[in-house]
């Protein structure tokens, strides 16, 4: 019999382990002295102890090796335990690669323009989004005039308030100088009816690329051109129309310098 500072050198699993282990029922002592509260252990009990080392080392939790260990789950269980650990893992590994890959285009990007990049890029998981919204093609890009026009109206007329702030859908695959397929949106939770140009439709959940952009609209170039070199180096594609979300416009009765627009591309691994 081994004392558990014996066992624990033995088995290479700590003392504290040991007594969690005996707390849990995952493997309590052999034998517990009534005069002492000594824990000692049996050599037998090493191979049990290998198991649960094992299995923990393979990313299962407690509780899942307490169901091996007492044999309540039958050998397909474990395999589909298992299987769905090794995707877990896996998945792990390509968020990892993901972000080494990320990393290195960063340091590319430092070191080609000697100085930190003006714009931060980040991937973001949006929710579904429900919104009111008036699509139409416009002469350019500053021409949404009419479209907002059109669509606050008839909220207005529907006493129907936004829950957030407006956005524009370009649904253009490249950019163009003039007949600009747009698309202003509102989003809203109360129930709407169609009228008119307004449609009432949810916007995808998805993966976005995002920019914030502090300042006036005349940036645009240069942020639009910061997050399109970071989706080409990180290897990603675009897979929808971009959204640009006017957190704070000149609805907030704030100059142009005080803007804060988000800019989002859809985008999915090459």
């Amino acid at each position: 019999m081994f004392k558990i500072g014996e066992f624990s050198k033995l088995s290479q699993a700590s003392v504290k382990t040991l007594r969690y282990y005996d707390q849990i029922g995952l493997l309590q002592p052999a034998r517990i002295d009534r005069f002492t509260s000594y824990r000692y252990y049996s050599a037998d009990q090493l191979p049990r102890l290998n198991r649960i080392l094992a299995l923990k080392d393979l990313g299962l939790t407690l509780e899942q090796i307490g169901g091996v260990m007492s044999e309540e789950l039958s050998a397909s269980e474990l395999r589909g335990m298992l299987r769905m650990k090794q995707a877990e893992l896996q998945q792990d590994i390509e968020q990892q690669q993901a972000r080494l890959a990320r990393v290195a285009a960063r340091l590319r990007q430092i070191e080609q323009e000697a100085t930190m990049p003006a714009y931060e890029v980040v991937l973001k998981e949006v929710p579904a989004l429900r919104v009111a919204s008036v699509r139409g093609v416009i002469p350019n890009y500053s021409s949404q005039g009419e479209l907002w026009g059109e669509l606050e109206g008839y909220l207005a007329q529907q006493s129907v308030r936004p829950t957030g702030p407006c956005l524009t859908l370009y649904h253009d695959e490249e950019y163009k100088e003039a007949d600009v397929d747009v698309e202003v949106c509102e989003p809203i939770v109360a129930a709407l009816a169609a009228g008119g140009r307004v449609q009432v439709h949810e916007l995808c959940a998805g993966t976005m690329a995002s920019l914030i952009l502090h300042g006036s609209y005349d940036q645009f170039n240069d942020a639009y051109t910061a997050l399109m070199t970071w989706i080409m180096q990180n290897g990603y594609r675009i897979t929808g129309p971009n959204r640009e979300i006017y957190v704070r416009n000149a609805a907030h009765n704030v100059p142009a310098d005080a803007f804060v627009t988000e800019i989002q591309f859809p985008v999915a691994k090459q």
